[in-house]
């Protein structure tokens, strides 16, 4: 039938259902994503691809794939390939949308309480022998219930973590592209403009997808409208933030922390100056890091494929609009 790339090793099943369907699947064994080289020495004999985030696959890599018919991202976010580049080779690209949001949410939120309570800094200490005792002014963290949570896109993850800031009695603002009166009326979340948002929230978190617009998009001037005593979180992608501004509002004591589970670049040297506060905290890119979810990425990921060789649309397109050249049945 066809053959099939896969750039990592997966969980679940996923593998097994591009068998079963007579697919023969080529998997990269190594840890590591496939350097460039060899991601492309794959590809160009591949009729799809089951690729991840970390794979960069640009306008050379698909124009030297000729048999190539779809790039099925286990993600939801896609700024690893140009949907218009791999429209024009007559590619479809695919993600993983409504599988992970509330696995993403959860993590998003258990890095917020990690950050406000001090938990990272006090398990350092605890472990490094620097506990000496109980005292009453010892690791003061700020409250949750009862503040202000910004979100700043309110996709399915903004959404989410939402109804989670409202279950610790939260009240909720929300900056987003297009507003959502049906969120509103259920949770109460406000609408206000980014600016409003960073003025006003003690906590603000990042829920956008990586554009041109989004790039950068949290940088000095922004970070410099937040509290002092305010936290932020991103659980989207690094270059969000402006890495190099936020390191110089940390500094500064412009914002009070950061709690981050994304970074520019990714792995984070473990030199980097991000690193040497105590008052942020890191985790490597895990938001969609449970089992069930990560299984049911891959499966939803080998689906897209499945049906794409079959010659049909794929379940989850992130590219049709540019596709009226595609074959369907």
């Amino acid at each position: 039938m066809g053959s099939v790339f896969v750039t990592r090793a997966v969980p679940g099943d996923a593998l097994d259902r591009l068998a079963e369907a007579g697919h023969s699947v080529d998997l990269w064994s190594g840890e590591l994503p496939p350097p460039a080289a060899d991601l492309v020495a794959h590809l160009a004999t591949a009729d799809a691809a089951l690729a991840m985030v970390t794979d960069r696959i640009d306008a050379q890599a698909i124009a030297a794939s000729p048999s190539l018919k779809v790039i099925s991202n286990m993600a939801v976010g896609y700024d690893n390939v140009d949907p218009a580049v791999a429209a024009d080779a007559g590619v479809w690209l695919t993600n993983t949308p409504g599988v992970l949001a509330e696995t993403t949410a959860d993590l998003a939120f258990a890095l917020l309480m990690a950050a406000a309570r001090q938990v990272a800094r006090g398990d350092r200490d605890a472990r490094a022998g620097l506990w000496k005792t109980w005292s009453p002014t010892g690791y003061l963290g700020t409250d949750i219930h009862g503040a202000t949570l910004g979100i700043v896109g309110l996709g399915e993850i903004g959404e989410a973590m939402a109804r989670r800031g409202r279950g610790f009695g939260m009240r909720i603002l929300y900056a987003s592209r297009t507003r959502k009166p049906a969120v509103e009326a259920a949770i109460g979340a406000e609408f206000t403009s980014l600016d409003g948002l960073l003025e006003v929230a003690d906590f603000v978190s990042l829920h956008m997808p990586l554009t041109p617009v989004t790039r950068g998009l949290i940088g000095a001037r922004e970070l410099s409208l937040m509290k002092s005593t305010a936290i932020l979180v991103n659980t989207a992608r690094g270059t969000v933030i402006d890495q190099a501004a936020l390191v110089h509002a940390l500094r500064a004591a412009t914002i009070a922390a950061a709690a981050l589970d994304v970074t520019d670049p990714e792995p984070l040297p473990a030199s980097h100056e991000l690193f040497s506060f105590p008052n942020v905290v890191i985790t490597p890119h895990i938001a969609s890091a449970s089992l069930a979810t990560r299984s049911r990425m891959a499966r939803m990921a080998a689906a897209n494929i499945v049906e794409v060789l079959a010659g049909r649309k794929p379940i989850n397109p992130v590219n049709a609009p540019a596709m009226p050249r595609m074959p369907l049945t």
